[in-house]
């Protein structure tokens, strides 16, 4: 680049070396001016990309922990977490396919009561989970999760594959929609 520079006015050269070397030097330092602009937006371009990436995974991370939160609260019959983990909408849907059956329910007041039900008679379980997360996808304030669970209690051993779908309200995740069907 320098090289066509200084073709592109080689006839200045005939005007003396004083303005040749006063000409070379502007030339060099707008080449220089221009090479760390170009770097400094590069950096910037970098960095952003780098912040979203990070943001996007403190969302996926609230996520996963809000999923964890509802089962565990479940399991542990601890009716209040299990509900601080819901938006109670009238869209909310909770649905469960295993060899005896499907069952489901719509709208969160069938939910609320048929759960308080639940967690009124059930006694807590020592199962020991582990989750296989397969996707997260987060549009907005909305979010897609799909996962494996694993529930080991002694020598009983339940897998299901799972599907969460949240709502963002007032800076937290809350589920809307639960589907679980067990292999």
């Amino acid at each position: 680049m320098i090289v066509l520079i200084i073709i592109m006015f080689f006839p200045l050269f005939k005007l003396g070396s004083r303005i040749t070397i006063q000409f070379t030097k502007f030339v060099l330092s707008r080449i220089n001016m221009l090479r760390k602009v170009l770097q400094t937006l590069t950096l910037c371009l970098v960095a952003s990309a780098m912040t979203a990436v990070n943001a996007q995974e403190a969302e996926k991370d609230a996520i996963r922990r809000v999923v964890m939160q509802e089962t565990e609260s479940y399991l542990n019959v601890d009716l209040e977490t299990w509900k601080s983990t819901w938006l109670p909408v009238s869209y909310a849907y909770w649905s469960f396919s295993d060899k005896g059956g499907t069952q489901f329910i719509d709208g969160w007041e069938k939910i609320e009561s048929t759960f308080t039900d639940y967690f009124t008679n059930q006694k807590p379980s020592r199962s020991k989970l582990t989750y296989t997360w397969q996707e997260i996808r987060v549009y907005g304030s909305g979010a897609y999760v799909r996962f494996k669970e694993k529930q080991v209690d002694n020598d009983l051993t339940e897998e299901s594959n799972q599907i969460r779908v949240l709502e963002k309200k007032d800076g937290k995740w809350k589920i809307i929609c639960m589907s679980a069907v067990v292999e």
